[in-house]
């Protein structure tokens, strides 16, 4: 992906900040200072650059649990505030931005303040490389005292607690900031996809989305069809009896993981446990052959009625060879790995079942 040039600006070297990364700060520290300046600010507190990097990665650590790699400081920093603070997973970026620069409690501050140990100074290194024989200490210092006078068309001044804005970057920033966070935010994809090659949909765990599609179109295009049909199904969670007016439709594999909406990942279940249930994952071993059931009579039914309903395109997307019966081999070959993948990111299981296994 490449950035618009322009005339008097090195912009070859901010696009080169991201070339050799080992950790996801470059990227939260240059999205956070473009949103400061779209606020308006050119002199930037640094707790508000660090309160930002942890608010712009908060959902994606916290609701999708994609790692960042075990020495991130960013995720680490963030699952260690969030045993502190007490702040809902869903709170908006805002809010969460607002909680972390206002905070109070040592914890917090002492995280946030640990960002200023490398953070600032080492991003610059496009424009100040390091020197032969030059320590780390060494390198700092000439880096604070070189930017503060703009040296090599710098982005930014450094100082104690807080960076000026080199007036000539500004415009640019400005007029570009779309671009710009797009930028941070393919480069970022690129990074956690390296980490995590097996999770789902990386570039949309990246943002929290403004809203959640919601499954209407899902309910009443295919599962009140079915239910209709049969006049009421087993819950497979609860052996509750469901009809369609009284069901909840819930992701078998949580939404958090796979990211979507597709309908051989939905099952009608009981509203109780629906809620009860959240983001955990279900066993396999006890939940598979009930699911299963569901899922082919349901193919069935809506195969029959309806043959051109687009919603039966989803079980194409992983069963390119279906007939009539979804292969609940293959099925459960798709299903396993995922759940196994989704544990060892942190994701709970129903009943604080073990680790699945592959097979």
């Amino acid at each position: 992906m490449q950035l618009p040039a322009s005339g008097g600006l090195p912009v070859q070297l901010l696009a080169s900040c991201f070339n050799y990364t080992s950790a996801t700060y470059k990227y939260y520290w240059l999205l956070s200072i473009i949103q400061a300046v779209e606020n308006h600010q050119t002199t930037i507190d640094k707790k508000v650059l660090f309160a930002r990097m942890l608010a712009n990665a908060w959902y994606t650590v916290n609701y999708f649990r994609v790692s960042f790699g075990k020495q991130d400081l960013i995720q680490e920093s963030i699952r260690l505030i969030s045993a502190h603070e007490n702040i809902s997973i869903y709170e908006s970026r805002e809010t969460v931005f607002q909680r972390l620069y206002t905070s109070q409690l040592p914890a917090t501050v002492r995280q946030l303040r640990h960002f200023n140990t490398n953070v600032p100074h080492w991003f610059m290194s496009p424009w100040f490389p390091r020197m032969t024989g030059e320590s780390d200490a060494q390198a700092k210092e000439r880096i604070y005292r070189q930017s503060q006078q703009f040296e090599h068309g710098c982005l930014y001044a450094l100082y104690t607690d807080h960076i000026e804005l080199n007036p000539g970057w500004r415009p640019y920033i400005i007029e570009n900031a779309r671009l710009l966070k797009d930028f941070c935010y393919w480069n970022l994809a690129l990074f956690l996809q390296a980490r995590n090659p097996n999770v789902p949909d990386i570039m949309n765990k990246i943002i929290k989305p403004s809203f959640r599609s919601p499954l209407t179109t899902q309910r009443n295009h295919y599962w009140n069809i079915v239910l209709n049909e049969l006049g009421s199904t087993e819950c497979i969670y609860t052996q509750k009896r469901l009809t369609a007016q009284d069901y909840a439709l819930e992701h078998f594999i949580p939404y958090s993981f796979v990211a979507h909406d597709q309908i051989w990942n939905l099952v009608p279940a009981d509203p109780s446990f629906n809620s009860r249930k959240s983001n955990k994952l279900p066993d396999l071993d006890q939940y598979f052959e009930p699911f299963y059931r569901l899922q082919q009579t349901a193919f069935e039914i809506v195969s029959q009625q309806m043959p051109k309903n687009k919603l039966l395109q989803d079980y194409y997307t992983i069963f390119p060879d279906l007939d009539t019966r979804l292969d609940k081999q293959q099925f459960r070959n798709l299903l396993q790995p995922m759940i196994v993948i989704a544990s060892f990111n942190g994701f709970e299981f129903m009943n604080h079942h073990h680790h699945p296994t592959y097979e």
